[in-house]
């Protein structure tokens, strides 16, 4: 090893630092009195951007398919645009029933571009018996309500540098929203790719934006739009499912990325369809579930625990609760249903908004929404909008964030 001198500190050297402080300090008297920004341009762009709650006015609820469907165009209470987003995004809707908040996520189903109206819009289907926020949205939400809704979330949008420029998007009933952003985002010129759609409806009545998207393909060539009946045969539509050789039909040649939107059981079905085009897994990309539900449907369920109630213990900073956890239920809606407002974004297994530490007990964690690092598995954490109590179980939990 080299050796290393050190010079003494000298005379001259100490007088220099000694005189640094005074030149400071003569500087700063110098220098004109300005008053200090209130903010920043960047922080402000920032949380136009990304903010952590943003208030909205219901402006007009269109009705739609056989009535049991509705979207909700809104306009932010403060005269402000709502934030801009990547089509296929989604915001989580905030509202309290009975003393109790309840956060659902649900897709933007319009353009980016309508922000800059100084709007946007949701659309929300009645789902029974399951859709408890869904229901509530349809029998209560009227014109001139105020909502509130987080800021634009998910990466279910399409990226140039991951997919290929021809899209095949599959969706079914009402998740067509996601892919209807995208077709309206095309056709205003905010994204640029090739958009083939595979609209699976049971039957021609429960189609939705029939009409918007046949002014979406008056105005521009990359969207097509094929509509698949499974109960009835109709002019112009295909019939049947959505299978592998209709995919290649309408794909044509070359390299093509499948985007999904719709129910469990359509991913069920679609993931044999997938594996038989072969694709790459960077090409076959699927919107998260919304609220992780029905445990036993899933692979590797301990049915033992079907239907029974456990006892939740949940550590949040310097408070302890203990409420019942049904097994039939994800651990978030225990929260809910307690009056407990934990930290909730996706709802389904995949930000890791609501990580907490399983401190005692097993939970069930179905493999399609663990959206854990690897690292979590080992330590312990779990994302409790998507695991589900098979036994008494105790959580340390984040206190809720916007």
């Amino acid at each position: 090893m080299a050796n290393v001198h050190i010079k003494p500190i000298g005379l001259l050297d100490m007088l220099y630092f000694k005189s640094k402080k005074v030149k400071r300090d003569s500087i700063i008297d110098a220098t004109a009195v300005k008053e200090l920004k209130a903010d920043y341009e960047s922080n402000i762009k920032a949380h136009e951007r990304h903010p952590g709650n943003q208030e909205f006015v219901i402006e007009d609820i269109i009705i739609r398919g056989r009535g049991d469907v509705r979207s909700y165009v809104l306009r932010k209470k403060d005269g402000t645009n709502p934030a801009f987003f990547r089509a296929g995004q989604f915001v989580v809707l905030r509202q309290m029933i009975d003393g109790k908040l309840i956060c659902r996520p649900v897709t933007l189903s319009c353009g980016p571009s309508m922000t800059l109206e100084g709007k946007c819009m949701v659309t929300v289907k009645r789902v029974e018996p399951d859709g408890f926020l869904s229901g509530y949205i349809h029998d209560n939400w009227k014109i001139g309500d105020t909502i509130e809704t987080s800021g634009p979330q998910g990466t279910f949008y399409y990226e140039g540098i991951r997919d290929a420029e021809k899209v095949i998007a599959v969706a079914g009933g009402s998740g067509i929203t996601p892919v209807f952003s995208m077709a309206c985002a095309i056709a205003d010129g905010d994204e640029d790719f090739d958009l083939t759609v595979l609209y699976g409806s049971r039957t021609r009545d429960d189609v939705l934006f029939e009409e918007e998207f046949a002014e979406i393909m008056k105005k521009t060539g990359k969207v097509r739009v094929i509509n698949v009946l499974s109960e009835e045969e109709d002019e112009g539509c295909e019939h049947g499912f959505i299978t592998a050789d209709l995919i290649r039909k309408y794909a044509g040649e070359g390299t093509f990325s499948v985007f999904a939107a719709g129910s469990k059981g359509m991913y069920d079905f679609l993931d044999g369809e997938a594996e038989k085009l072969g694709l790459k897994k960077k090409y076959y990309r699927k919107e998260l579930y919304d609220n992780v539900s029905r445990p036993w449907e899933y692979e590797g369920y301990p049915m033992e625990a079907k239907d029974k109630t456990f006892n939740l213990k949940i550590k949040m900073c310097d408070k302890v609760f203990d409420i019942p956890c049904a097994a039939n239920e994800n651990i978030m809606v225990a929260l809910e249903r307690a009056g407990i407002a934990g930290p909730n974004r996706c709802r389904g297994g995949i930000c890791g908004w609501c990580r907490s530490r399983l401190l005692e007990g097993t939970v069930f964690i179905p493999e399609e929404t663990d959206g854990r690092r690897a690292k979590d598995k080992e330590l312990g954490y779990i994302h409790p909008c998507a695991s589900f109590a098979t036994g008494n179980i105790y959580i340390e939990m984040p206190n809720r964030r916007n």
